[in-house]
């Protein structure tokens, strides 16, 4: 992709064309033409062809004067071979023969995917990780001259911080900690790039895959942990439920008629219901003085069901 990138081409690379290494815009069209034509009117006149090959030479020459970066884009200029400046976007001139656009930077935000297969965390646990990168450069000069092909070099260098990361993180953590991983990523990235004036403007994982055998494992697992934190969070409930009966038990000890309120209170609620069916032990019935009460509340009952019947 970079080989692409760097390509110089004859005419606007829209069309696809190239020649002679020399990328060609709408300006050095026209002065390639002018001194073709002018060459081969002053063939004709004069019937000789000398004139047709210097217009060809001189136009050819002229051809390599201009250039146009994009706007997103920067030429490296190159003076017999060193480094003289960054040109662009828009028109620029470069001498012809002696300086050369050695290649075309772009510095637009990039995205590029990378992955890290079968790496193992520090629990040795073997995982497939992809994320993607968001980078861009900020300097043409270095990108174009400290290292040999930055796209490469930045896709290898995601991929190596991305192995050391797992490397030394455990699974649980690649999991629930994302962001932090995320952010320590970009830094040793951004780190490993900034000599070739490339910066990280972001990383985000896009999935962490783990064996199915693992997973069966964890889900297992979160099952159990699920239903020991039920069991627990019951007998919570069970114990503060005792206690409020040993409360209310303490309260109903110092005062019979309290309680004898909520035997009536618990029989009808018990028997306000329809064909309900209660069921009293004989020692609360002992207790509490209960026996009336009941013989009331099956009075009751009976001469319901003989109204209903009528």
């Amino acid at each position: 992709m970079a080989g692409e990138r760097a390509k110089l081409y004859l005419f606007p690379r829209d069309l696809g064309l190239a020649f002679s290494g020399v990328r060609v815009n709408v300006v050095a069209a026209i002065f390639f033409i002018l001194p073709v034509v002018a060459g081969g009117v002053l063939a004709w006149w004069r019937e000789s062809i000398w004139e047709m090959i210097a217009g060809l030479l001189v136009g050819w020459l002229a051809a390599l004067t201009p250039n146009i970066a994009k706007q997103w884009e920067r030429g490296i200029v190159l003076r017999l071979g060193r480094y003289v400046r960054t040109r662009g976007p828009g028109l620029f001139w470069v001498m012809p023969l002696v300086e050369t656009v050695a290649a075309w930077i772009d510095q637009r935000t990039i995205t590029t995917n990378f992955a890290a297969e079968q790496t193992l965390t520090s629990d040795t646990v073997p995982v497939n990780v992809d994320a993607v990168l968001f980078w861009m450069v900020y300097d043409p000069e270095k990108a174009a001259l400290e290292v040999q092909d930055y796209w490469q070099a930045v896709s290898w260098a995601a991929q190596t911080a991305l192995r050391d990361i797992i490397g030394r993180t455990s699974l649980a953590d690649l999991l629930r900690g994302r962001e932090q991983i995320e952010m320590e990523l970009q830094k040793l990235i951004d780190a490993r790039t900034n000599p070739w004036g490339v910066t990280v403007q972001s990383v985000e994982m896009r999935d962490v895959v783990i064996p199915d055998a693992l997973q069966d494992a964890m889900s297992r697992e979160a099952q159990a942990d699920r239903e020991k934190q039920a069991r627990i969070i019951l007998g919570q409930a069970e114990v503060e439920i005792a206690h409020s009966f040993a409360t209310a038990a303490k309260s109903y000890e110092e005062n019979p008629t309290a309680l004898h309120l909520r035997a009536m209170n618990m029989l009808y609620e018990g028997l306000k219901e329809k064909g309900a069916l209660m069921l009293v032990p004989s020692t609360a019935v002992e207790s509490m003085g209960m026996g009336g009460l009941l013989g009331a509340a099956a009075l009751r009952l009976k001469s319901l069901a003989e109204g209903e019947e009528k």
